[in-house]
């Protein structure tokens, strides 16, 4: 008896590691086949490429029907991965030199719309009152819809001086709206400085192209001449441009050395710090900077570095969250790569991409009426508009010629000329009311500091007083 119950329980041991073993190698071959699985969906591919090539009722192009599936890999990625053919690839090398062709628009796809990141100021689309947010749903008669980042660049680009048509739907229209802008060659200045109050600087950053930097050096000692103790850094309606400029611009206003911004991705070569340099030259003025939905990408990394590090007040509405690392890799064919390889975050570890940086005072900017109306063109006959603009360009240009308006022949004096440029300025204030609110703040910080300098505070713990100092 016991005989057998010996042998019954080798017999369940040889049946557990037979089990065992048939168990493991089918989670091998399950794993094997796992892994090989890519590879036998690219022989699937080769095969459909072939029966296509010999049994399809036209004759086809076998390289554009490849570089259609690599499109359509990419796409299935995030809307910022894009491939380059090698004319694409060499339309992108120029973008961040400072000139390049189109309309002067940067754009993105947001939930699957293609929409205006920013326009860039002083280009044909600025002109046209194309504005950060608005959805581009058609290029031609093309709809947009599934159209790919690259696909949308290379049918607003063409000729200099030729029309594109784009509809456009924005939140205030009751209908989508067609406007027609004629290309033209993108000269974009990067910095514009002016003096508010006597003592407030202002400086606009455009887009961080490869002089930012040295431009922003210039303006600040051109400023610093001028006796500036306050100064209002602008990156509304700007979409970005070259990392390594946001570096430099935020390292201009910080003393020590600090964490500006930092990277992840999936490998340690794409996980990178970046700090700004222990330095006595800082540039240490009270300062605001000014943002809205159309700050992206170098503009949230400078202004998000610098609320962290308490070194500036945010004012303005939240920016647009475009926050992710494209690394171009160039392939053998003379094409390209964009490929997303890490994402951008904050000093205090905020993820930029899809969230923004909230600012630290909302301040909606509010409808300008002489804006309302060049958009609804039934309130004023188009000719007209334009007369009356012209007329309002040509006075302005005698007047800072030193012109009289009227005589058109009389030099003015310098108080004149003086005069006349405290008007401009006032008028910028009265259009653009987070740029008068920021002015209204810095005018009043002396003031505030005096204030809270000696003021005395109980504590709610105790009878002491804390002074605030």
């Amino acid at each position: 008896m016991n005989w057998l119950k010996n042998n019954i329980k080798v017999a369940l041991y040889i049946a557990i590691l037979i089990s065992s073993f048939f168990s493991a190698a089918s989670l091998l071959a399950e794993e094997e086949k796992t892994q090989k699985s890519p590879y036998e969906k690219l022989k699937v591919f080769s095969e459909i490429l072939s029966l296509i090539e010999s049994n399809y009722v036209e004759p086809t192009e076998n390289d554009s029907m490849i570089e259609g599936a690599i499109k359509g890999m990419v796409k299935s990625l995030d809307p910022h991965t894009s491939y380059m053919p090698p004319a694409s690839y060499k339309q992108m090398q120029v973008e961040t030199t400072g000139k390049f062709g189109g309309l002067g628009i940067e754009i993105s796809l947001r939930d699957g719309i293609l929409t205006v990141v920013s326009p860039i100021e002083e280009t044909p689309a600025f002109r046209a009152g194309i504005k950060a947010g608005d959805k581009i749903i058609k290029i031609e008669e093309e709809s947009t819809l599934d159209m790919t980042l690259q696909d949308a660049v290379n049918l607003l680009r063409g000729e200099t001086g030729s029309p594109v048509k784009i509809t456009i739907f924005r939140k205030t229209f009751k209908v989508p709206k067609e406007f027609t802008i004629v290309r033209d060659i993108i000269k974009v200045r990067s910095i514009v400085s002016k003096l508010y109050e006597d003592d407030i600087g202002y400086i606009k950053i455009r887009s961080f192209s490869k002089n930012t930097s040295s431009d922003l050096d210039k303006a600040l000692e051109d400023l610093g001449q001028k006796g500036i103790t306050k100064l209002i850094l602008d990156v509304r309606n700007n979409p970005g441009g070259l990392l390594n400029q946001a570096v430099e611009v935020t390292d201009r206003f910080l003393n020590r050395e600090n964490l500006i911004v930092y990277t992840k991705g999936r490998s340690d070569e794409q996980n990178m710090r970046f700090t700004s340099h222990d330095k006595v030259t800082g540039v240490s003025y009270p300062m605001i900077i000014l943002v809205n939905g159309g700050s992206a990408s170098a503009s949230e990394i400078v202004a998000g570095a610098l609320q962290d590090l308490n070194r500036a007040v945010i004012l303005g509405t939240q920016t647009f969250g475009k926050g992710s690392v494209q690394t171009i890799i160039p392939l053998s064919d003379g094409s390209a790569l964009r490929l997303t390889t890490a994402r951008y975050y904050t000093p205090s570890g905020r993820v930029i991409q899809e969230n923004g940086i909230m600012p630290d005072i909302v301040v909606k900017m509010r409808p300008i009426s002489n804006v309302e109306k060049i958009e609804n063109e039934e309130e004023e006959p188009e000719e007209k508009t334009k007369l009356r603009r012209f007329l309002r360009e040509k006075d302005l240009k005698k007047h800072l010629k030193g012109k009289s308006s009227i005589e058109g022949t009389d030099d003015e004096k310098p108080d004149q000329i003086k005069e006349g440029k405290k008007k401009e300025l006032s008028e910028d204030l009265e259009k653009d009311n987070q740029l008068q609110q920021a002015v209204a703040l810095l005018s009043g910080w002396e003031v505030m500091k005096k204030m809270f300098k000696n003021i005395k505070i109980i504590s709610p713990n105790s009878d002491s007083r804390v002074s605030m100092k």
